[in-house]
């Protein structure tokens, strides 16, 4: 995974030393910036089940009989859009340092890029201003096709926050000395775990889960029918399991998800075939002026527009100097100790235009790593868009990707028939995939200046890639409509219309379009996307192009 590696932001670290007033400064204590960790459950604990039988064995169950599935998708007056607080509960985030308390506030976590919580989008930011996620008059949904990504998580190991904890603690060992906005860091300690789900992770997951049995559980009724349960999908690390079982547990509920979904773990690692993991096998993905080209991008805007903060926060420390790479890894912290632990007292240290600085830094990255700026993001997201219209066609996709056909050639791994198909996966992954799809609503705009953010564009990091981030696709049947079977394409809650990028697509206010039309469009997409030469040819890219995420040819 290519995103803002710990190596591009070490680039940029400079450890040095500063002389500053000290009359009102604190000394740091000797353990401030070192790692702390708290360990559950005890070493030898478990659950004694003797002492503490299950209720199959307890028995009295009281009356247990079942209703109908809820679809709300289709019977809902109003649609639950995830807005307002709700979507960071029970998260604090303070607004930022120097806002007035009168003005209006500025929610902060929405500028986090792929460190935001997830919330719903408005159709309307992508030119559908009267289309809404539940089922148009006259149609039903038949069939849903779910890509998520996992929830919050801490930061990836030895990754920029990790750096700066060691800088704080390197400098404490030779004198370091804080004041005002960072008196904090006197006592502060690195408390964050390494790339596991976090208990606001989990609940992101378990909500999903829940709001889409809400939404599509009428749709059981069909593998009730044909007698078997659906397959679920995600890779095998820890926080990629966890998401799969937490978004499981709330769309069966506990501890029914155990016997009535089966979840497939695919292997996640480096050279191994993974629609859920392309870069372990796309070479390119992983070389710095082609699919890493966002991160040498966005590190060119970050180098002057923290200018301002990074004096004002040098004025308040004695023993180090503070560079843009610190300013970054303290904004991430603010987001991941946020995410983690609930509050961060680093997010008080920034201004409202840093966080917007920090925003367009992601965006950035991402619109040139994964999303239409990259010369790899359509490869790498070929492999979903396969097996996206292998479900739609119920024929098995060939190997022409990252795909695994091992397992997609099995009718037991790789099932056709489903009425509900539910994938685990990564941020980058997501807007691999995205761009796979040709949504070019959710790209509409020139390329993304690295000199200031122009606003000319409607891709936002936060809005596509933040935590539990949802792609999904909608098939139904609409009697006022020729022909009947529909198809469309949301994106957190938002409709993305097609017909600029789908030829033989109309403009329609519901986002809808002929599902045999779509089809075709993709597979002719499929064509196009030439992996063995995006993902291992030797090539040179442009900085500030949009490749419509496919590799450029001389």
């Amino acid at each position: 995974m290519q995103l803002i590696t710990a190596a591009f932001l070490s680039a940029l670290l400079v450890r040095t030393s500063t002389a500053a007033d000290d009359a009102e400064f604190v000394t740091a204590a000797p353990h401030a910036g070192s790692a702390t960790l708290d360990l559950y459950p005890p070493s030898g604990t478990s659950v004694d089940s003797a002492l503490f039988p299950p209720e199959s064995e307890v028995g009295f169950p009281g009356p247990t009989p079942t209703g109908v599935q809820p679809a709300a998708i289709q019977t809902a007056a109003a649609y639950p859009y995830n807005h307002g607080p709700t979507n960071q509960f029970p998260l604090v985030a303070p607004q930022p340092h120097g806002q007035d308390t009168t003005s209006d506030e500025f929610d902060i976590t929405k500028y986090w890029g792929n460190l935001s919580p997830w919330y719903s989008l408005s159709s309307a930011d992508y030119g559908l201003p009267n289309a809404s996620p539940l089922a148009p008059e006259g149609c039903s949904v038949t069939q849903v096709h779910l890509l998520y990504r996992h929830g919050a998580r801490y930061p990836t190991s030895g990754a920029a926050p990790a750096q700066f904890a060691e800088k704080i603690a390197n400098a404490t060992k030779q004198g370091l000395e804080v004041s005002g906005d960072l008196a904090f860091l006197s006592d502060w300690t690195y408390k964050l775990g390494g790339e596991l789900l976090t208990p606001f992770g989990r609940s992101q997951e378990f909500l999903l889960g829940v709001q889409h049995r809400q939404l599509y559980g009428h749709l059981l009724n069909n593998f009730t029918e044909a007698g078997t349960i659906p397959v679920f999908r995600t890779e095998s690390q820890d926080r990629m399991v966890k998401t799969t079982q937490n978004f499981a547990a709330g769309f069966f509920g506990v501890p029914e998800y155990l016997d009535q979904v089966s979840i497939e773990i695919l292997v996640e690692t480096p050279g191994v075939n993974n629609s859920g993991a392309p870069y372990e096998i796309c070479t390119n993905s992983n070389v710095e002026s082609r699919g890493g080209i966002g991160n040498t991008m966005a590190s060119k805007f970050a180098k002057n527009v923290f200018n301002a903060t990074i004096e004002r926060l040098n004025s308040q420390v004695s023993g180090l100097k503070f560079t843009t790479t610190d300013i970054l890894a303290m904004l991430q912290l603010c987001s991941y100790e946020t995410n983690a632990l609930g509050y961060s007292a680093f997010c008080g240290l920034f201004s409202q235009e840093d966080f917007l600085n920090y925003e367009y830094f992601y965006d950035i990255a991402f619109y040139y790593n994964n999303g239409p700026g990259s010369p790899v993001s359509a490869a790498q997201g070929k492999g979903y868009l396969q097996e996206f219209v292998a479900r739609f066609t119920g024929e098995y996709p060939e190997a022409w990707s990252a795909l695994n056909q091992t397992f997609d050639n099995s009718s037991t791994y790789f099932p056709l028939n489903q009425s509900i198909y539910a994938d685990a996966t990564h941020e980058v992954v997501v807007l691999d995939t995205l761009t796979a799809f040709n949504l070019t609503a959710l790209f509409n705009g020139p390329p993304l200046s690295i000199t200031e953010n122009k606003t000319e564009n409607s891709f936002v990091a936060s809005k596509l890639v933040p935590f539990a981030t949802h792609f999904t696709a909608q098939v139904l049947e609409c009697s006022a409509y020729q022909p009947t079977k529909q198809i469309r394409f949301l994106v957190n809650d938002a409709v993305i219309p097609v017909v600029d990028s789908y030829p033989g697509c109309p403009s329609d206010p519901h986002g809808l379009c002929s599902f045999d039309n779509v089809v075709s469009v993709l597979k002719d997409r499929i064509d196009e996307i030439d992996f063995d030469y995006d993902c291992f040819a030797n090539y040179t890219t442009e900085e500030g192009v949009d490749y419509n995420g496919r590799a450029p040819r001389s």
